[in-house]
This record gives C-alpha cells, structure tokens and sequence, in this order.
C-alpha cells in the first residue's frame, strides 16, 4: 500500500503563485520520512552472502538560482546560459540539460537489456525549481519514470540536499532544518509522497562536513528529526577518535556529534574516498577498484563486502559531458560477467548489513576533522559553550592551521575569509527573517492555515535560502557577491512586507 493510501495525505502543487513549494506541509513531511521501512531490502535482487565487494556512484546536480530575470527576477542559471550562450562556457547549456535528463534514458536502457544498474542521484532545490520554471520541466517528467516506476525505481536512490545548495559550516544554524525540510516539500511535490518516502541517504553540498560541535550537533540532529539514516562525507573530512586518517574506509562509520554542552549524537556515514571526482566517476573508476577489492573486516559477526564509493558533478566538464555515458554502460556491461562485484545504492547496503545482522554500534567511529584535538581539551565532564571557547582559542594559539569552518572537497579555498561582502548579508538576512516570523510561527497554534503555508512566508523563505548558496562565494569576487547583493536587498523586502 502506498504511503498516500496508509495516511490520506494532500497531493501537493509543485508551483504555488510562481514559487516552489518549499513550505507549508511540516506534519505531512514528518509522518512520511520519519517511516521506518525497509527502502531497497523487499526488492533487491542483490544476496549479501554471495559478493564479494560492491561499488556505489553518486552524480551531484546543480545551478544556482541568480537575480538575472526581468527587472533583477530570480530565473535559474541555465536558463541565464540559454539566454546568453556567447558568454563564458554557455555554449554548453544544451549539454548540461541533457546530462540533468539522460538518467531516465541509460536507467531504462540497461535495465531491459538485461543488466543491474545502479545510481544516486542528487539535485539541489534551486536547479529542481530552475528546471520547471524555465519550461524544461520535461527534464523532471523524465525522472519521474526511473523514479515513481517499480519497474526502475529499485535502481535508482535519491539523495537529499540543502535545498539552496548552503554549505553547512556557514549557514546560519536557524536555516539548516529549513534547507533540509523545504527540500523535502519541494521532491514530494515533484515526486510524490512515496518517492519522498525513499530518501534516506544525504549529500551535503560541496561535501561541506561542520566540525564545530554546535553547527555539526544541530546538522546531525535536524537530519535525524528529517528521517536520514546516514550521510555521504569525504575521507579527508573525518579522522578517528584519536586524530588519525581513517583505516579501513570501505566500510560504514558512525559519526560522532557532540556540541558545546555535552549533548551527543550519531549518524551512520559512508566515506567517498579522495580523488579527482569528475574523472573517477566519469570513467567509472569505483567499479574497477572494486574489482581489487575483497570482503575483509568483521562487524559483528558478518564479514563485510567493501562498498567503493564516490560522487562527482553530473554535467561539469568534458568527461562527465562526453566520456561518462559510454563508460557507464561500459561498466554494466562487464559487471555481468563479473557477478561478485555488484554495483549498489547507499540505503540497499546498509539495508543488506543491517538483515545479515551487522547493527550501527558495530560501525566504527569518526569524528570532523579536528574535533580530536578539542575534546582531548574538553572531557565530556567539563563540557560547556565556555570549555569548547576556550579550547578553540588555546588550540589555535599554537597550531595557526587549526580552524572550526569545517572541510569540503574544495579545501584550497575558504568559504568564509575573504567574503564578509556575502556574509554580513547572509546573516543580516537571516536574523530578520526568524525576528519576524518566529513569533507568528509560535502564534499561529489554531489558525486555520499554517503561516508557513502562506505565500508571504514562503517567499521570505525563498530569498532567504536562495542568498545561502554556495555559487555566491564559490565563484569569487564581483558579478557573483554584486547577485548576492541583489537577493539580499530583494529578500530584506519581502521580509520586512509580512
């Protein structure tokens, strides 16, 4: 029975008056991820017992959302690159809309010819939204088929996002809950209630993993009270409890988060590993390592298939553009004479551990990169926001390197210095938006229709999100902070109107 059937939930309207449907449907959302049910275990087609080692690839989907419409209009990216194609690169929109569509035609294919495939697939709420709004929504009506369709579905898994495509470290820790959640209202608007339903694993854009204890505590914690069962974190964004680079990293790990009071949390994590990421899932490079690979440590009592892991962008560059499609198949192709190497979803896996027995505190554990050196400063005894302080601040005294803005995949760069231009706005824009709503939030216990369902709330949501993109800053200085500029003066306004 479907989820929509068991509890009678509204069918949602992907578009209200011209904006996503990003709010307004909070216990609907709950009651459909907070379900506990095996997602991929009643239909794999996979025996944990009879492989050797497995290989997951995950594509990361994604334009921002720019004030480059009529009269300083929010429009999408791609459709800035169809509407200006002798600018920069924007010659390739043509390509890059096909490779956010080309899923639901390889998925498809393979899958009667005869072969296994498998994918994750993960886009943000701002390419989601992009995508409908610039008249391609046909691209998203493609992936409702690998997605809604039983017949493909068990082959592909949904990741979710930041819906704004926030890097967590330096959003405001009000917004994190909101990212995750508006995305969640904006896939079961598009997708239906029962695809939302599936989304159990989450890509955190840029693979931006917090370590200061408050900000990763309330990450972990809003992922959780969201329904995610486990994250995807780059290798070199984590260490063990005692400081060290990560042993065995083919297997599941429980991350720890414990923030300024003591309080503690976990979550499972799979660990992508490093590397150049365009070219190693361009070329299906997890397939081929794990081919090395053989089943090795014990947890519990099951001796674990290593899962080879990776996520890169879908459309960036000329090997995910030109040379992934042949080599996505290519690797499908050969997977079926090598029938001890299996190509799996993040969620199917853990589901498969979990039925041979092998349970979360067998998984071992991780910590942020960094967060070793605080808490062998800070005994969970003597935990308080004044110990944590004063750790950081001794700790960076003696080690200049040694920073609480978290890692990603782009650590030659700092997402905070340098760009006070972008994040004095960010943070302006935010503490405006929660003084004025949070009140009528608390308020409206009994009203009719929920605050958050009206379009004054979900256009402030909007602006406010849209401005904590990542592009703002990743794309350095000048006609990117002048955009942010815009959406922040743009969202003051509609804040301030309510």
């Amino acid at each position: 029975m479907s989820i929509v059937q068991e509890v009678n939930l509204p069918v949602l309207d992907e578009l209200i008056e011209g904006l996503p449907n990003i709010s307004g449907w909070e216990d609907a959302v709950q009651t459909v991820t907070n379900k506990t049910d095996p997602v991929f275990l009643p239909r794999t087609n996979i025996a944990l017992e009879s492989i050797r080692s497995a290989f997951a690839i995950a594509l990361h989907m994604h334009q921002p959302t720019i004030p480059a419409g009529w009269d300083g209009a929010l429009i999408n990216n791609l459709q800035y690159m169809f509407e200006h194609p002798q600018e920069g690169d924007n010659h390739n929109a043509g390509a890059f809309a096909w490779c956010y569509a080309r899923m639901a035609d390889f998925i498809p294919e393979l899958v009667e010819q005869g072969y296994r495939p498998r994918v994750m697939l993960d886009y943000s709420g701002n390419l989601l939204w992009g995508l409908r709004q610039m008249g391609r929504g046909g691209v998203l009506d493609n992936l409702k088929r690998i997605t809604c369709d039983p017949t493909y579905q068990p082959y592909v898994e949904w990741l979710g996002t930041m819906w704004g495509h926030a890097v967590v470290p330096s959003t405001p820790i009000p917004d994190i809950k909101l990212h995750i959640q508006a995305w969640q209202h904006h896939f079961a608007a598009i997708f239906g209630w029962d695809a939302l339903a599936r989304v159990k694993g989450f890509s955190l854009p840029e693979m931006h993993l917090p370590n200061h204890p408050d900000t990763l505590y309330e990450l972990v914690k809003a992922l959780k009270e969201c329904g995610y069962r486990w994250m995807l974190v780059q290798e070199h964004t984590v260490e063990t409890l005692n400081g060290e680079a990560l042993g065995y990293k083919h297997i599941p790990h429980q991350l720890l988060a414990r923030n300024s009071k003591g309080e503690m949390l976990s979550i499972t994590v799979l660990i992508k590993t490093q590397g150049s990421d365009t070219k190693l899932v361009g070329q299906m490079q997890p397939y081929y390592e794990a081919k090395s690979q053989q089943s090795q440590p014990v947890l519990g009592n099951v001796l674990v298939p290593p899962l080879v892991t990776q996520i890169s962008d879908g459309e960036n560059g000329g090997v995910m553009m030109n040379e992934f499609p042949s080599a996505f198949k290519a690797a499908w192709y050969d997977q079926k004479q090598q029938s001890d190497v299996v190509g799996m979803t993040g969620t199917e896996y853990l589901e498969l551990l979990a039925a041979a027995g092998v349970q979360s505190e067998d998984y071992p554990v991780c910590l942020p990169v960094g967060q070793s050196q605080l808490w062998q400063r800070v005994p969970p005894e003597n935990c308080t926001p004044e110990a944590v302080a004063n750790a950081i601040a001794a700790i960076q005294q003696t080690n200049p390197n040694f920073h609480m803005e978290g890692a990603s995949w782009t650590n030659h760069m700092s997402w905070v210095q340098g760009y006070e231009n972008v994040l004095a706005p960010m943070t302006q824009l935010s503490a405006q938006f929660h003084k004025k709503l949070d009140p009528l939030l608390q308020n409206s216990f009994g009203h009719s229709v929920p605050i958050t369902r009206t379009s004054a709330y979900r256009r402030a949501l909007l602006y406010n999100l849209v401005l904590q993109t990542s592009c703002f800053r990743y794309w350095g200085q000048g006609l990117w902070t002048d955009y942010a500029q815009k959406i922040f003066q743009q969202g003051l306004n509609s804040t301030l109107a309510i």
